[in-house]
């Protein structure tokens, strides 16, 4: 970890300070950091200004560049710049030397040599290096005593707890993880709320030697805001060395700027670990060094990393809520709400909002470090998504809704099922903030989930019912979405017709013989599906009464079919049919006919007649009839009789040339002796009659 000091803790930094370093693993440099130089911390006493120490990782050489801001001479370099390297694990850092150091500066803003205020380059490997830095860090807060700790010079030790690459701390959740006070404090009051996990210092490894003074507390003892930071490095440790991150941090405000402790009172890392910061119990109202100017009336909760332009992680904001709802919570203190709170010192925030020392301003009482200090912190990215973070902190649950009701069928906007349903909902709000979900029918709980559920199973008496999710915050609020209405019943669906079976017209073959099947099924509730099982799956929709299907000739097919209500309600029903084909030459003949062989043919032949009144007359037991002819462009017309009464006249004419085609068919209701006969019409100019034969179906 490193960051750039200057002697004055009351000086601004005009300009900007860019480190890069080189990696002891690989030897590469990294890309340039620029470190947020105006941090707008510190109390009275503080020995030096700084910027935000970065964390780097392990690295052998750093350099430093730091520039004046442009066009502005007024805006110089503060004096005594300072570049502080800190190994917050492996052990007691050596001094360090400048590798090499450079100086640019033009004849209008060329400065003593206290005060350079050109741009300055330094680069070092493993030693020491004296730099300059962006913007002032330490500053004291008017009407918030607190006293200060004479700063370590370049190059002091820093003394280290455990090893960078130490596995994750255990976490404590106690009431009060620092060391007890031995002034007498009294507890913080009871949360409406829980209190998250919260890794002690004692875990993240504070070395509390280097801070030997008694903590401080609100001067009113009371909490009204939270307000978030972000650490303003880089990004890339990983949550193992987030116990390293911190105790830097601290090594860095303590021993490098000479504040009497870390001046956060909590810390998160992107894995969403919670970090005690400064020492006085987690419960207390203890008194940070994080909000210049409004101290005395916050608690600072800062994440590790930068979050200008890279949004914090879920996990992160999620710990960051958690911890605001249960500090406010000790205090009355709505997350979503405003709170006033009275300047310590005169001040400006990040959007040009000014005031005087004394003036009562209104704040969120979640809100960001710019809003009450010149500083980009917690960054743009983090600042924008602070209103989830007063949504989750506060409640209700969010984004809650019903996604489905299985063990259901859904019928436009109405679900039914026989009795037992399972309901599924999603939620915008992490589960850490939720108590339990409850599933309301008619009003009223029937069912209990766990706040990390999703899904819960009631069982519904018959009949029509609201259903709907309520959540319950752990602030107590609820949210309930809008209902659901589900219809329990158990009565199985009826065919008000059965199924059955026709013949169609079509082509016909002895493997295949054109069937029409019909049915009507109905349900005193809603209808979803009719099924054909058997001799094929098909599945119909509930509008749906007939399909077209083929048999196999001579052999008796069982067609069965199951009508399915949206409830799960099921009856079945089925048909059985045989269909026949009855050659031309088991017809009784009149007339003059030939006899035409082609495989095109029924069974390979035919017959075929152009002399008017010719006949063929079959004799039948069946429901069902179908005529067989060939068919071609010079074919003629033909009467047919049924039972002796003239039923049609059929012309055969066809512009392409079609064998084994079910021109005509008649069905009746049931199953009885029939007498179908085809006579000749002797069509002029195209007299000829060619018949396949007969088909009917028993």
């Amino acid at each position: 970890m490193l960051g750039v000091t200057w002697t004055d803790a009351a000086a601004r930094l005009g300009g900007t300070v860019e480190v890069r370093t080189r990696s002891a693993e690989s030897g590469t440099w990294s890309a340039w950091l620029r470190l947020d130089g105006d941090s707008g911390q510190g109390e009275s006493g503080a020995a030096r200004g700084g910027t935000e120490p970065a964390w780097v990782g392990p690295s052998d050489g750093v350099e430093a560049r730091l520039r004046a801001a442009d066009g502005a001479t007024s805006d110089r370099l503060p004096a005594g710049l300072r570049l502080d390297m800190i190994d917050p694990g492996t052990g007691r850092a050596a001094a360090m030397e400048p590798a090499a150091f450079a100086v640019e500066e033009s004849p209008a803003e060329a400065t003593g040599p206290s005060e350079p205020a050109g741009g300055q380059t330094a680069s070092t490997g493993p030693g020491g290096a004296e730099a300059d830095p962006e913007e002032p860090g330490a500053e004291g807060t008017p009407g918030e005593p607190e006293s200060g700790v004479s700063a370590a010079p370049s190059g002091t030790p820093v003394p280290s707890a455990t090893p960078s690459g130490t596995p994750a701390p255990s976490v404590t959740v106690s009431g009060s993880p620092s060391p007890t006070p031995t002034v007498s404090v009294p507890p913080g009051p009871p949360s409406g709320v829980p209190q998250p996990p919260i890794t002690s210092r004692a875990d993240w490894g504070a070395d509390e030697s280097i801070s030997p003074e008694e903590p401080g507390y609100l001067p009113g003892g009371r909490i009204k805001a939270v307000v978030v930071h972000h650490t303003a490095e880089s990004n890339g440790y990983t949550c193992e060395q987030a116990p390293a991150v911190v105790r830097g941090i601290y090594a860095y405000h303590v021993q490098q700027l000479g504040w009497k402790d870390i001046g956060y009172n909590f810390l998160v890392d992107k894995c969403g670990t919670v970090y005690e910061g400064r020492k006085g119990g987690v419960d207390r109202p203890v008194l940070g060094a994080h909000a210049y100017g409004f101290n005395s009336e916050t608690t600072g909760i800062s994440v590790l990393g930068a979050y200008t332009d890279t949004a914090p992680s879920q996990a992160a904001m999620a710990s960051v809520a958690q911890v605001a709802a249960w500090k406010l919570g000790q205090y009355g203190v709505d997350p979503a709400g405003t709170t006033t709170l009275t300047a310590g010192a005169s001040g400006r925030s990040h959007a040009g909002r000014t005031w005087e020392s004394g003036a009562r301003l209104t704040f969120p009482a979640v809100h960001g470090h710019r809003d009450g200090y010149n500083t980009q912190c917690p960054g743009d990215a983090f600042y924008g998504r602070l209103g989830t973070v007063r949504s989750w902190a506060a409640g209700p649950v969010t984004g809650l809704a019903v996604r489905s009701v299985t063990g259901a069928g859904l019928s436009g906007t109405t679900y039914y099922t026989r009795a037992g349903i399972t309901v599924n909902w999603a939620t915008g709000t992490p589960s850490s903030f939720v108590s339990r979900y409850e599933v309301l029918v008619d009003g009223k709980p029937a069912a209990s989930a766990a706040a990390t559920a999703a899904s819960a199973e009631v069982t519904l008496a018959a009949g029509t019912h609201q259903v709907a999710v309520r959540a319950v915050h752990q602030s107590g609020r609820t949210a309930t979405t809008p209902a659901a209405t589900v219809v329990a019943e158990t009565t199985a669906p009826g065919f008000s017709t059965m199924p059955n079976l026709a013949l169609r017209t079509g082509t016909v073959d002895t493997a295949a013989v054109p069937l029409t099947l019909r049915w009507k099924a109905t349900d005193n509730a809603a209808l979803k599906e009719v099924r054909l099982t058997a001799p094929v799956t098909r599945t119909y929709g509930p509008t749906t009464y007939v399909a077209s299907h083929t048999a196999r000739s001579g052999a008796a097919t069982t067609w069965k079919a199951t009508a399915r209500d949206q409830a799960g309600n099921a009856r079945s029903a089925s048909v059985t049919g045989t269909p026949v084909i009855l050659q031309e030459t088991s017809a009784a003949r009149s007339g003059a006919w030939s006899t035409r062989s082609s495989s095109g043919y029924l069974g390979g032949r035919s017959y075929s007649s152009t002399a008017g009144n010719a006949s063929l007359t079959w004799t039948f037991t069946g429901r069902s009839a179908a005529w067989v002819v060939s068919r071609a462009s010079g074919s003629g017309q033909a009467h047919v009789y049924v039972d002796g009464v003239r039923a049609a006249t059929v012309d055969l004419r066809s512009a392409t040339t079609r064998y084994r085609d079910a021109i005509w068919t008649r069905t009746w209701s049931t199953s009885a002796k029939h007498t179908v006969k085809i006579v000749v019409v002797g069509t002029k100019g195209r007299p000829t009659v060619t018949t396949d034969g007969l088909v009917y179906l028993r």
